[in-house]
């Protein structure tokens, strides 16, 4: 009678272990979707976000550039015009081109390029350190779910109910190579 206790006694015991190997399994498994699903999130809002401060500052860098561009060769016609009749011409097209200058900048006074350029880079840059952060969390859950379905004796109960060793969020070999070089930024 005792024996038969003893072997119902490990068969449970056995049972509950099996359970809880499947169950933490099933925790980290979920843990790893879970943290990919952050991944995602931050993805959406850097593909969301980039395309419109881009265009923003495009916008605002593209009407400063005209702007300035038509100040600066009103200034070198100005320069360079030799008759009296070449210089008031030039002269009347510079007073009016510093006009829409002065015009546009009552208008807008924060239309500074530079701190539009400033603005992006600290936006990407704040996108790119979640998305790193988010990246991290998601190796680290693969990581314990891949340590756990790789070791003795829960790869058994891995194995049995389709508990593989997952990928890690890791840069492809490709571009590997062009992360040694210093990135090229031009506007």
């Amino acid at each position: 009678m005792t024996a038969i206790i003893i072997i119902v006694a490990v068969v449970v015991l056995l049972a509950l272990w099996a359970v809880g190997i499947y169950n933490s399994l099933v925790k980290l498994r979920n843990n790893r979707e879970n943290a990919f699903a952050n991944i995602d999130v931050q993805l959406k809002q850097r593909h969301d976000l980039i395309p419109q401060l881009v265009a923003t500052v495009k916008g605002y860098a593209q009407h400063e550039k005209e702007l300035l561009t038509r100040v600066t060769e009103a200034r070198a016609a100005a320069m360079n015009a030799t008759g009296i009749n070449d210089k008031i011409q030039a002269e009347n097209q510079l007073s009016s081109a510093l006009a829409g200058l002065r015009v546009s900048l009552e208008a807008y006074p924060d239309l500074k390029a530079n701190q539009n350029f400033l603005q992006l880079q600290s936006e990407i840059s704040d996108i790119e350190n979640k998305l790193a952060a988010v990246r991290r969390y998601f190796n680290t859950a693969t990581r314990e779910l891949n340590n756990k379905v790789q070791t003795f004796p829960a790869n058994i109960l891995a194995g049995m109910f389709g508990f593989q060793k997952e990928p890690m969020f890791e840069v492809p070999k490709e571009e590997r190579a062009s992360m040694d070089k210093a990135p090229e930024i031009s506007f």
